[in-house]
């Protein structure tokens, strides 16, 4: 008897899900892009993204904690000209020659039942670090169909001021607020 009690509570131990513990994921840089959008002295709301992204994002969805460290090369900015890729990297926009990155770490990570709501970080861009949330529009964890790993994807939005980040060349004609979008994908370790 005692063996055959010892034998289940093993089988139920090792049958318990793997991924109750928090697991690493790293950022798919292959479908991670984040946008920025900005009214273009009212004209038109123009839209760039960064080709680039580095990171990792901690996630345990039995406990409802997550963390997320994200990396952006500044660089790899993508207006859809290449001589507007380069106006935008000056000093007065960017400053790529002095910072080539910018970050987003997460401070707290705010959960609506089992999906991430909120992502509250610090952003730092031209070695300026503000205060910055994240709203979650989507989330989806589940197996990653070709890999047959454990995946997460997210989009996410905050809008920032441009002059908070000492990039704020003819704001407000071209607007100061900024709209990032970030969509992420990340496949575990």
């Amino acid at each position: 008897m005692k063996k055959a009690l010892f034998a289940t509570l093993f089988a139920v131990t090792l049958a318990s899900p793997a991924f109750a513990a928090p697991l690493t994921y790293t950022i798919d840089n292959k479908h991670t892009f984040p946008r920025f959008s900005y009214s273009h002295f009212g004209f038109t709301t123009q839209q760039s993204r960064f080709n680039h992204t580095s990171g990792t994002v901690v996630y345990d969805a039995e406990a409802k904690t997550a963390s997320v460290d994200i990396t952006i090369d500044m660089k790899s900015v993508d207006t859809g000209s290449e001589l507007f890729n380069e106006h935008i990297q000056e000093a007065d926009f960017l400053d790529t020659a002095t910072y080539p990155t910018a970050t987003f770490k997460s401070t707290k990570v705010i959960f609506d039942g089992d999906t991430p709501s909120r992502i509250e970080g610090e952003m730092t861009m031209k070695g300026v670090t503000r205060p910055v949330t994240l709203t979650v529009t989507s989330f989806k964890s589940m197996a990653h169909p070709m890999l047959k790993k454990p995946a997460i994807g997210a989009n996410a939005t905050t809008t920032v001021k441009r002059t908070e980040f000492n990039a704020g060349k003819y704001a407000p004609a071209v607007s100061d607020e900024v709209t990032i979008t970030i969509a992420i994908e990340a496949i575990a370790k």
